[in-house]
């Protein structure tokens, strides 16, 4: 089992920065990728970034590349999202996901343990 814990979301105005961490503890050889998502009010969840523990090229959603940076501290079992340019539609519930592989990313299938979630709001 891998247990999950989101934090850093809050609110921002729109065009500022913020970023999320998500700590990874328990059977950490099941959380070899860990991967972010998002769901905002009556949408479905959002592939956001995916990254392989250790690894050096981030899975990224065509919505945020360019703005998202996804990385990592293996020492200590926690991925980042470093997120610029927010916009009101990045607004949403951000969850961190993990499992042991990753091929296609960010897809919500390939993730077995989830987070509870950390509220990202973007004012204006």
């Amino acid at each position: 089992q891998v247990h999950l814990v989101e934090s850093g979301g809050g609110s921002v105005q729109a065009g500022g920065s913020l970023r999320l961490s998500c700590a990874a503890s328990g059977n950490i050889l099941s959380a070899n990728c860990m991967g972010w998502f998002r769901q905002a009010p009556g949408k479905p969840r959002e592939g956001v970034a995916a990254i392989y523990i250790g690894g050096s090229n981030p899975y990224y959603g065509d919505s945020v590349k360019g703005r998202f940076i996804n990385s990592q501290d293996k020492d200590k079992n926690t991925v980042y999202l470093q997120m610029h340019s927010l916009k009101h539609e990045d607004a949403a519930m951000y969850y961190c996901a993990a499992d042991s592989f990753c091929i296609r990313g960010p897809v919500e299938s390939e993730f077995r343990y989830w987070g509870q979630g950390t509220q990202v709001t973007v004012s204006s």
